[in-house]
């Protein structure tokens, strides 16, 4: 079973959190702070980390940044004991994939944690399938039932990353930075001209929709 890593400075909400994961079966160990945090990454393997914002030595600020250095794709789940915009884009810049906002219901932070992991799972394959929709990155073909579309590099890549973790909400920055590169001297409002582009190809489609998320960026929704 997965391990997942659990950061917090406060004992109790540590010994209910990794109560409530090792009820559904993951392994747990724990960190104090964010520095025993790094020591117990580089020792254990880790699947996923929950880590809350305000801690000693080292805050979840600075551990999200450390841990999206050392690996890009580790799932990151921060906690916060409020729940303003600001917060919630600071953590999507420095590289969290959700937000729970303290006190939580320990079932939903469970959920969370089942679906990062399956996020995750598939953002490493090369290819991603909802509904009649295939992507393909060895070939960069869109397969849309029995049509094939071929899409400019830029638009593929941009619909790849926000399909292959569904609901996870991208800052323009984030998009910039993995798909143009960080060196990309543009305005960044050019995602919201290839996500204009990508909604007008399939306008129409029951199969998934690009929502705008105001203040922070975009998701993408897979419709059942």
């Amino acid at each position: 079973m997965p391990t997942i890593l659990v950061a917090d400075d406060d004992a109790n909400i540590r010994e209910l959190v990794c109560l409530f994961l090792r009820n559904d079966g993951f392994d747990t160990v724990e960190a104090k702070d964010g520095k025993e945090a790094l020591t117990v990454y580089t020792s254990v393997h880790i699947d996923l980390v929950v880590l809350d914002i305000m801690m000693p030595n080292m805050d979840g600020w600075a551990l999200c940044k450390e841990l999206r250095k050392r690996s890009p794709d580790l799932p990151l789940l921060m906690l916060t004991a409020r729940g303003e915009t600001w917060e919630k884009v600071k953590g999507f810049e420095l590289g969290t994939d959700d937000y729970l906002t303290k006190p939580f219901d320990p079932l939903e932070l469970t959920v969370r944690v089942k679906s990062l992991l399956k996020r995750y799972k598939m953002a490493f394959t090369q290819t991603i399938q909802f509904g009649s929709i295939t992507l393909d990155r060895k070939t960069y073909k869109v397969l849309c039932g029995a049509n094939s579309l071929v899409l400019p590099l830029k638009e593929f890549e941009l619909l790849y990353k926000l399909s292959g973790t569904p609901g996870q909400v991208f800052t323009r920055e984030q998009l910039i930075d993995q798909i143009w590169g960080m060196d990309y001297a543009g305005d960044d409002r050019t995602i919201d001209v290839h996500i204009k582009r990508l909604r007008e190809r399939f306008v129409g489609t029951p199969d998934f929709c690009i929502e705008t998320v105001r203040g922070l960026g975009y998701r993408l929704e897979i419709m059942s």
